[in-house]
């Protein structure tokens, strides 16, 4: 179910080397090491598992399907708390983002996701499509 990548909010990037805010928690839980890290407008492939904060439901994940979701990251293709948490990182590496309803879905229910939910992501960077290994 790939229905969160296609109901996004077109919000401008803005972002820090790590995100806390109200509306997102990133940590890193796997680091990794590069010279190129994701900028707004790479083709990112990212392999991921989605959970509710409420009970730990996991209501999507790249990983069942054996193929990483690819978009373009900081243009609005994605709910905001992946456009900003998935910034400024490395293949290779893994980050939990904790994302509050406001860079989410807010108010309105998608599928198994109920409205106002805190949701959390297991997030893989599996590749940046274009770049050559040598500027990794």
């Amino acid at each position: 179910m790939k229905f969160f990548a296609v109901l996004a909010f077109a919000l401008p990037a803005v972002f820090a080397d790590i995100i806390n805010n109200e509306h997102l928690k990133t940590e890193v839980t796997v680091p990794a090491e590069c010279k190129r890290k994701t900028v707004a407008g790479d083709k990112i492939n990212v392999h991921y598992r989605g959970t509710l904060e409420t009970d730990g439901t996991e209501f999507d994940a790249s990983y069942n399907r054996g193929q990483p979701l690819s978009f373009t990251v900081g243009q609005g293709q994605v709910i905001k708390g992946w456009d900003q948490g998935l910034l400024d990182m490395c293949p290779g590496e893994k980050r939990k983002l904790t994302i509050q309803p406001e860079w989410a879905y807010g108010e309105r229910g998608v599928g198994p996701i109920p409205a106002n939910s805190v949701l959390i992501f297991e997030t893989e960077l599996v590749s940046i499509e274009g770049v050559d290994k040598d500027e990794l």
